[in-house]
């Protein structure tokens, strides 16, 4: 999915949160770098899907102020509160076994777990949407998406932020159950909010099963930034499920057969899976494309 002239103001958005946050006590810091990400947007390749832009700013925010991880405290912190919520959760969904579909449910709550994402400004309350799961995702590709995690089967999910990786151990717990052998990726670098290496250890996905790094370093799988073996396991999954919308941004349209699970967050998003902003999407990209070919210019996704 290519970068829209409309993404531009939220890049700028970005780029003064970001610029406030690295520099709170230099005022001179915070100016240069918005003018000079100003001056690099000419420059930019906008053919490339919206998380490599981002990684863009990420390392000019690096260089001018030094700091490697904008978001360490606000993801230690999103980690801990929804760590909070966790037993309540499991509860419910461990109370669905005899009454209902857990998997359906422990889907739609790791997908409003994507709400909790630093790269758009947004007013939601967590417990709220928690609360008041709206089960609201496509059946079809929700039937599509059991048949497919049978046992045995190689699920390889793509993880997105802290916090809402809290939220995917329960995803993770009943994919297990039904016999499928999971691996859960993570961000090879910090950028924006997105959870690594040490969130995966911080709360216990480690310990539910396999954690690998995708080696990128943008806030999406974007597929010119993974290493090679990675790009290989992705090959040799029988399923990957793609959570959160720069995954879905790098991914759609690109890579075949990867069911999306994210909330609509932008208007761009919206009109492309035809559902409203703040929806739940869950959607299956089926075009497939050489990985050396240039972008798509239009979607790749099948919606309800």
């Amino acid at each position: 999915m290519d970068t829209a002239l409309e993404c531009m103001p939220c890049f700028k958005r970005m780029a003064i949160r970001e610029a406030r946050i690295a520099c709170p006590n230099d005022p001179a810091l915070r100016e240069e770098i918005v003018a000079r990400w100003e001056a690099l947007l000419p420059q930019l390749d906008m053919d490339e899907p919206p998380p490599a832009i981002a990684r863009r700013l990420a390392e000019l925010v690096r260089d001018i102020s030094g700091c490697t991880d904008l978001y360490a405290e606000d993801k230690r912190a999103a980690n801990a509160f929804v760590l909070g919520l966790l037993p309540s959760l499991e509860e419910r969904v461990e109370a669905r076994r005899s009454s209902g579909d857990p998997l359906s449910l422990a889907l739609e709550l790791a997908i409003i777990g994507n709400y909790i994402d630093r790269g758009v400004e947004l007013d939601f309350d967590l417990e709220k949407e928690l609360a008041h799961v709206a089960e609201s995702v496509s059946p079809e590709v929700l039937n599509a998406f059991r048949k497919r995690v049978e046992p045995g089967a190689s699920v390889l999910i793509l993880g997105d932020n802290t916090g809402e990786i809290v939220l995917d151990t329960l995803l993770v717990r009943e994919l297990t159950r039904l016999g499928c052998e999971v691996t859960y990726a993570v961000r090879s670098r910090p950028v924006l909010n997105d959870a690594t290496m040490d969130d995966a250890v911080a709360v216990g996905m480690t310990a539910l099963c396999p954690v690998v790094e995708s080696g990128v370093d943008t806030p999406g799988t974007v597929l010119s930034r993974c290493t090679p073996s990675f790009i290989e396991r992705m090959r040799a999954s029988d399923v990957i499920l793609s959570k959160g919308q720069g995954n879905f941004e790098a991914l759609d349209g690109v890579w075949p057969g990867v069911f999306c699970a994210f909330k609509v967050k932008c208007p761009r998003i919206a009109r492309k899976t035809g559902l409203r902003f703040g929806a739940s999407a869950l959607c299956l990209s089926v075009r497939e494309r050489s990985l050396h070919d240039g972008p798509e210019r239009d979607g790749g996704a099948d919606h309800a």
